[in-house]
């Protein structure tokens, strides 16, 4: 019973650990995100402007996920698995994530500056929104 009891507790303080650990990691990777959408939104260049909507969508999808591009660059590196893969428990999280992913891809479809500015705003605005950033007390850039 004893080694029940303890087996249990053990699993309780792992998985929130693990939780905490999580959560942590998509505060980061949302506030990268969040950085680079707003570069993207001030940016002088459609280059420029790709380039930042390059690493929102990497921060978000993580090195795993489908639309992630190595040669862009990994301002998230060593941060998580991605905050979509990492915010997997939270699923307002999840929705505002999509949301700015939307945006973000909608961005390195156009040429025109102002529309991928646009766009970029919008992620920045979904990514800006979440509530795991409000509770997270600022940015870490």
């Amino acid at each position: 019973m004893k080694r029940l009891l303890i087996t249990a507790i053990v699993g309780v303080l792992t998985a929130g650990f693990s939780s905490a650990v999580f959560a942590q990691s998509a505060t980061d990777e949302v506030s990268t995100a969040h950085a680079h959408a707003l570069m993207a939104q001030s940016a002088t260049t459609v280059a420029a402007a790709h380039m930042h909507l390059h690493h929102v969508i990497n921060c978000i999808v993580g090195a795993t996920g489908s639309d992630y591009d190595a040669a862009a660059g990994t301002p998230c590196k060593g941060q998580g698995d991605g905050a979509l893969k990492d915010a997997a428990s939270n699923s307002t999280l999840e929705g505002k994530l999509n949301v700015a992913l939307a945006d973000a891809r909608s961005g390195l479809k156009s040429d025109a500056l102002s529309t991928v500015q646009q766009d970029a705003a919008k992620a920045a605005g979904a990514l800006g929104a979440t509530t795991t950033q409000k509770a997270s007390g600022g940015y870490k850039w």
